[in-house]
Parts: structure tokens; sequence; C-alpha cells
């Protein structure tokens, strides 16, 4: 008898102690990873995607980006899990449940964020390693108070996907054309606002049942700025597409500015439903429409095509 009861007071610390590595996991938003595949962008734009050094260095970055992200997300909920309690939806997290404590989650937040950029700088270019500890520290003070600033909370969430889709260019010493810096800008712009947007849209007559700072936008003035970062996103692809356009091109097809096509396409499809208000996380919106994805595809076949100079 005394064995049991020595067993069943042992169970809930087993319990908690092998829920801590899932509740990390859960806190560190795993659904997120997918965005940090924007370090592709760049070496995939220039066709230097599959060389050993490249995929090397590129997983490297993945993970290091994941890291950061992780790290940033960790201390991040930790800081907020007070108000996160009150909240109806984030309540759930990890740290705000209890699943979590506040001390681990920023114990291990801290710890990442120390180690991915010393590893950066240890096997990536010194580039690579002052982008990851620019990003974090962004990402920081976002979290801090930049959230809480009109304006500069959209300008900081595009920049973070900016930082993403330069970082391969920079990990392997590819230029980065004027064109491409501004498609991934102003594109990753008129994705965090359609994002913010349908959020506005959806919040109406539910003040405070979202992000704060929402109700201090107007639905007018967030429609005005992605509609804007798609006009400038599309105008900077076309003319990185014809950067080339006065040269003879190599392939069956002029498959680089037939591409502006498939470009020009997914947007206005993409702008469907941050026009409806139903445009959230990007990566949801892709895969939730198959239209889009297919037109995604063919957009990347015609790219590839253009690279690979077929």
């Amino acid at each position: 008898m005394d064995h049991r009861h020595a067993e069943a007071a042992r169970t809930p610390h087993q319990a908690v102690g092998a829920a801590l590595p899932a509740a990390l996991l859960r806190t560190a938003r795993p659904k997120q990873w997918v965005k940090n595949v924007l370090v592709v962008a760049a070496p995939a734009a220039a066709g230097q995607l599959f060389s050993r050094h490249a995929l090397t260095q590129l997983a490297l970055l993945f993970a290091l980006f994941t890291a950061c992200s992780a790290a940033v997300y960790l201390i991040n909920d930790a800081r907020d899990a007070e108000a996160d309690r009150a909240h109806p939806v984030k309540r759930h997290r990890p740290v705000a449940a209890g699943e979590l404590p506040v001390a681990g989650a920023y114990a291990v937040g801290g710890a990442l964020a120390v180690l991915a950029p010393a590893v950066a700088a240890w096997l990536c270019p010194p580039a690579v390693a002052a982008l990851l500890v620019a990003y974090l520290g962004m990402q920081l003070a976002y979290c801090v108070s930049l959230k809480h600033v009109l304006v500069v909370d959209l300008v900081v969430v595009t920049t973070g996907f900016l930082m993403r889709a330069m970082a391969g260019g920079l990990a392997l010493r590819i230029p980065l054309s004027r064109w491409f810096l501004i498609t991934a800008g102003f594109g990753a712009l008129f994705m965090v606002a359609a994002k913010r947007y349908s959020e506005a849209v959806q919040m109406t007559g539910r003040a405070g049942a979202t992000r704060a700072l929402l109700t201090e936008y107007s639905t007018g003035y967030l429609r005005f700025v992605w509609q804007l970062a798609a006009g400038v996103a599309v105008l900077g692809y076309c003319l990185w597409a014809l950067e080339g356009g006065g040269t003879q091109h190599s392939g069956l097809l002029p498959w680089r500015q037939l591409s502006m096509v498939a470009f020009i396409v997914a947007i206005l499809r993409y702008a469907v439903f941050a026009d409806r208000g139903t445009a959230g996380e990007p990566e949801d919106v892709i895969l939730r429409d198959r239209a889009l994805a297919v037109i995604g595809v063919i957009w990347l076949a015609m790219y590839g095509l253009a690279v690979a100079h077929w």
C-alpha cells in the first residue's frame, strides 16, 4: 500500500516533467517556423540554391532563425503571462496556463538568444551574425514597447520578414538586387497589413477582443496600406523581372518576364481575402485556397525555368 501511495505521489511531478518539453515546443510556435523558409529566397532567385555549401548554410540559417524566433516567443510569453491569463485565447498558452514556469521560459529564451548569434558568428559570415543580433534586438524591443506604437509595429513585423529574405544572400555572399529588396519588403508589408486589416474587420464591435493597438487604426487606413504595398510590390517585381529585358533570353521562352503574370495574379487573388477581411496568417491563406496555391506553384515553376535558362 505504501508503495502505491509513493507512486501516486510521484505521478503529478512526473507528468509535469514530461509535459515541459511539449510546453516549450508549443511556446516556440512550430506553426510559425514556415516563415523561416524565406532564407532561401535570395539564393533561389540567383540560381545558387543546390550546391552542398548553399544547402548546408541555408539549413543552418533556418535553424538559427527558428531559435531566434523561439527565444522571442518565450520571452514575450513570460513577460505577458499575467495579461495573457485574462485573454480568452491567449490564456491557453503554456506560460499563462502554468504548464511552463515563467522563470523557465525566460531562461530558455535567454539561452537561445545568446546561442543563436554565437553559432552564427562561428559558422556563418559576420554579416549574418550581425543580422541575427539586429533581428533579436528589434523583436525584443517590439515585445517590450514597439508593438504599442502606431505604424512602427507594421514596420517592425515587415522588417522581420525582410531580414529573413536577406539572410540567405548574406550567408552565401550573393549581391542583393534593389528590386529584390523592394519586392520582398513591400510584399511582406502587403501581407502584414492585410492581416491587420482582417483582424480589424473581424473585431468590429468587439473592442479588446484582439490586439489593443488595432483600436487606434481605422480599417480605411489599413486598407490604404495593403493596397499601396501591393502596388509597390508588383511594380518592384516587374522592374526586377525586366531588369535583363534588353538582352536576348537563352531559354525556350522569356520565363522571367512571363512570371510577372503569375506574380500579379497571385497578388490579386490574395487581395480577395484581404478585401473580405479573411487574410490571417499568410501560410494559412495560401494553404487554404487551392487556386492561390496552384498560382504560386506556376510562378515558382516559371521563375525556376528562368533561373535554369530552359
